[in-house]
Formats: structure tokens, sequence, C-alpha cells
């Protein structure tokens, strides 16, 4: 698990130099170094770590989620599973992407295919190659209440992950496949749990259970729903 010193910071303030640039991109850069940061307490930070994923990234987007929130805002479902891979059955990584892939799945009833974020076909036996020594992956499920509108929810879904590597901090490994086959379309998500540093991905409870629901998906309205985790 990565460890993270939690240094207590005083930013001087002195003159913007950041003409013309958009506060929204400068508050999206504070989140994501105060994410980075450690946990946050009522009265700054805290001087204490917390403990399990309370101490991990996002935790600061999750305490803002209200802000997010609008008239307008999407209801979305979003199940979330933390698998340790060290504890899992051999096998069971590459197993869960090919079943995620099965057959009629697509709106025609035909195999789905994985993609991630620039590729429309992703190989999924690359990718487990890639977290073959990782100790853990995230997987979700994410199913708008409109999905069924979409025709496609790449784009969608390419803009969830965006959003979730600006809130985290990180640049994200993941791959996707879309389902079809049942009332509610949705989208099965595969994260590794590897930052960009090379360190294990520790993603804030709070995140998982409010931040991500809440994300805003680029030109897409903010969403909300429903978050459960479980451990293995």
């Amino acid at each position: 698990m990565a460890r993270q010193k939690d240094d207590h910071i005083e930013p001087k303030l002195g003159r913007s130099r950041a003409k013309g640039k958009s506060p929204e991109k400068f508050i999206s850069r504070v989140l994501r170094a105060a994410s980075k940061a450690g946990p946050v307490s009522r009265t700054g930070l805290s001087a204490k770590r917390g403990t399990g994923a309370a101490r991990g990234r996002g935790q600061i987007v999750a305490r803002l989620v209200g802000d997010r929130l609008s008239a307008r805002s999407r209801r979305v479902a979003v199940k979330a599973r933390l698998v340790n891979l060290k504890r899992a059955a051999k096998g069971s990584a590459i197993a869960h992407l090919k079943y995620i892939e099965r057959d009629s799945v697509t709106p025609d009833g035909e195999r789905g295919r994985a993609y991630d974020r620039s590729e429309d076909l992703a190989d999924v036996g690359e990718f487990e190659k890639r977290g073959a020594k990782d100790r853990h992956q995230f997987r979700f499920i994410v199913s708008p209440e409109d999905a069924a509108e979409f025709g496609d929810l790449k784009s969608y879904t390419r803009d969830l992950m965006a959003q979730m590597e600006r809130d985290l901090g990180t640049r994200l490994d993941w791959v996707a496949v879309d389902h079809w086959d049942t009332e509610h379309p949705h989208t099965h998500i595969v994260v590794r749990g590897v930052a960009d540093d090379g360190k294990d991905l520790i993603i804030a409870r709070d995140y998982i259970s409010h931040g991500m629901r809440v994300s805003r998906l680029g030109t897409h309205d903010p969403i909300l729903g429903a978050a459960h985790g479980a451990r293995h």
C-alpha cells in the first residue's frame, strides 16, 4: 500500500499569473493535489492516518459532492467490488474478463468486446498480463437510468474514467465492456490497482460510495446513484 506523508501545507498567496484560465481547471488541480496529500478532517489535515481505504485518493472530492449536484442530475447505479488478486484463485482475473466479453450481450446479440480510453477493441489478455503482479483490482458496474437512449455507452464511460483520473490525480489503466442483455443496459469496468507512480492505487471508500457517482462526465450532467462495495 502506498504511504504518503501528511505534511501540513501553508500556501503563500501571491498575484495570480493565470490570466484567462478557467477557475474550474484551477480547482481541479487543487483537488488533485489535495487527494494525493491524504486524509482531511474538519479542522484541516488530519494528524493521524485513517484505516484502510479511508486514507486513499479521492476523499477530498467525496466531501464536495453536493457542489456537483443540480436539478438536471442523472441517476446512475454504481456497484463496486475490490478484488484482492493475491488471495483470488489462479486465473480468476482473466476468467472475469472473458466472462464480461461473453456472447449475446450487444444490442444485436453478439459477443461483447472490451474497449479502453482510446481503442474500441482492447486486448483483455494484454490487460491481464500488465496486471499480473498487481495486489488488487477494482471492478465497477455502471448503469445510467437512461442508458437505453444512448445507443452507445463508450463515450459516457470514457468521460467517467477521465473524470475519475482528475479526481484521483492519476492515470488509470482500465478496460470496459457494455452489456445490453438486461432491462437496464450497463457497463462493466475493470481498473488495475496501480497508480501511475507504480504504487498501489488506494481509493477512499467515500469516493467510491459518493464521489464517483457524482463525477461530471464531460459535457454530460453529474450522476447520482447508489454504490455498493465488496471485498475479496
